[in-house]
């Protein structure tokens, strides 16, 4: 498959405010990319152009869930960087509690975030990359898009959504210029999980003690991480592991697809404890 020329094309990041989503930006920059930079916060947004080499960058303030506020990005960003070859979505949150703690609006916010966001922003630019002779989607999944953890429903529902409709798109693209792959990392250093959101039925002391035994787990510095996703973007590739949590556990659904949560609930006990109260 034809590998991307990155220097001088445009790479399009979703979550380029903070987190894995700054950090491929930043990547892809020093390889002499040129970045559209896409989150709903503003100031994050200007601190990570501000620490971009290069030029031609632009940043855009939208909300992915709002379809009109997309429709208008995409037209900003092909009036901006005339090939626009690739598709990074990094944008994405967290919500921990267990089903009785849970609200449906709870669990509504989150899916329109991490599943409807990457669909809306991947639909309106895909006919930018077709005029491409190559171009690439990467969607950021996670290793619980393999594995559904107790205690974290809401966001396993759309991380395994995220990974069907990628398999899904790339299945309907093969015979195009446009190839599509999804990343699996396991624990990224970006504080994702204290950023995120958790039910308002959790005593907000356990929710930060579940919080920081999940971040405990993380062990891949971003920056490894953003070097790996624009490999895999560059390329061109369907599947990628990030860690070795992310191996292990692929290669576990596999093995015991019914069996996988009995050796993963002890090392996870901690984080997926949202009732017990702090003493």
């Amino acid at each position: 498959m034809q590998r991307l020329e990155v220097r001088g094309r445009t790479t399009v990041i979703t979550g380029a405010a903070s987190g894995m989503g700054a950090e491929v930006a930043l990547e892809l920059a020093r390889r002499g990319a040129k970045v559209a930079l896409v989150d709903r916060n503003a100031e994050g947004l200007e601190a990570t152009r501000a620490r971009l080499t290069g030029t031609g960058h632009t940043m855009h303030v939208v909300d992915l869930t709002d379809d009109e506020a997309v429709r208008s990005l995409a037209a900003a960003v092909e009036a901006s960087h005339p090939h626009v070859q690739a598709v990074i979505t990094c944008a994405g949150s967290s919500m921990l509690g267990d089903i009785d703690q849970l609200t449906m609006d709870e669990m509504r916010w989150l899916m329109d975030v991490n599943l409807w966001g990457t669909v809306n922003i991947t639909k309106a630019l895909l006919p930018a990359l077709r005029r491409e002779p190559a171009a690439h989607i990467t969607h950021l999944v996670s290793i619980y898009g393999l594995a559904a953890p107790a205690g974290r429903i809401p966001y396993a529902m759309s991380k395994f959504a995220v990974r069907g409709f990628t398999e899904a798109l790339r299945h309907e693209l093969e015979r195009t210029n446009v190839s599509v792959g999804a990343i699996y990392p396991a624990g990224v250093k970006t504080g994702i999980i204290g950023r995120g959101r958790f039910a308002a039925a959790i005593d907000p002391a356990v929710a930060e003690r579940a919080a920081a035994a999940q971040a405990a787990m993380y062990h891949t510095e971003p920056e490894v991480a953003a070097a790996r996703i624009v490999e895999a973007t560059v390329r061109r590739r369907a599947r990628v592991m990030i860690g070795r949590e992310a191996r292990l556990v692929d290669v576990l659904t596999r093995l015991t697809p019914t069996g996988y949560w009995a050796p993963m609930r002890r090392p996870l006990r901690e984080a997926i404890d949202t009732t017990t109260p702090v003493r």
